[in-house]
């Protein structure tokens, strides 16, 4: 990895020190710089968990990722910056789906002074900055979040209600690198998973978050919520890149498939 590039990606001049302060600054900038965006996924293009494609993708070509890309691009990049960073598991729902969900999330743990702490930048609508392991509720920059324990050896986060899934859990033991590829595969592949069921975009902004999913744009702020519904594929084209900084033109392919799915679920409601 060249560290200077990634940290000019994220919009940093300097090279932050392996503190808890350091962290807070990279934690926010990353999400604030780069987006989570399954279009890769939606196209048919395959996504991995080598460091080596995730960095081209998300650094060279100015892309975003999903989980795996994010955190593994983000935990590479606290490596080489000093971090105390291990890989770990996430299960998002797994208070609904149970051990199946196991590893279809990627999370980070980082060993500070000030104790252990869950970086996690491959959420989408989590919170901005690394959080504490202890039981709790806290906020993160107007939305509301708390932590409990979810059983042997693992934690659960629960997300603000406004976001999305209401909920994932983490075990904070390394990873098991092949459970992590194969989730990433099956994700990317089973008509079941809703990575490809549906487009999803999500970026963080310093007054909220921008979530897009199919046709609708989401903007949530403390205050409130805004929605829009995009009414073309030159619309979506163009929302991706003025609002999740995203120049995918390949994107208007997957507008037939976006209107098929809306309608689908709007009409199940």
């Amino acid at each position: 990895m060249d560290i200077d590039r990634y940290l000019a990606r994220i919009g940093l001049k300097t090279r932050p020190e392996p503190t808890l302060r350091g962290l807070t600054i990279l934690h926010s900038a990353h999400l604030l710089a780069i987006p989570y965006e399954n279009l890769d996924v939606q196209l048919g293009r395959p996504v991995t968990i080598a460091r080596e494609p995730i960095y081209e993708k998300l650094v060279e070509r100015g892309r975003g990722g999903w989980c795996y890309e994010m955190n593994g691009l983000f935990g590479w990049a606290l490596g080489e910056l000093g971090f105390d960073v291990r890989r770990a598991t996430g299960s998002v729902m797994r208070e609904t789906a149970g051990e199946a969900s196991n590893g279809n999330h990627l999370v980070l743990r980082v060993e500070l002074p000030e104790g252990l702490f869950l970086a996690d930048v491959g959420f989408g609508d989590g919170p901005r900055d690394a959080i504490p392991v202890r039981i709790g509720a806290f906020a993160s920059h107007g939305f509301d979040f708390s932590v409990a324990r979810a059983g042997e050896g693992w934690w659960r986060l629960h997300n603000d209600p406004r976001g999305g899934a209401s909920s994932f859990d983490f075990n904070l033991d390394a990873a098991d690198e092949n459970l992590l590829a194969a989730k990433c595969e099956f994700l990317q592949s089973n008509p079941a998973s809703p990575f490809v069921q549906n487009l999803v975009c999500q970026r963080h902004t310093r007054t909220g978050l921008s979530i897009l999913r199919g046709r609708v744009l989401k903007k949530l702020t403390p205050k409130g919520t805004s929605e829009h519904l995009i009414a073309s594929a030159d619309e979506l084209v163009a929302t991706l890149k003025s609002t999740f900084a995203l120049d995918v033109p390949h994107a208007a392919s997957l507008w037939p498939a976006i209107c098929e799915r809306h309608d689908a679920v709007f009409a199940q409601r």
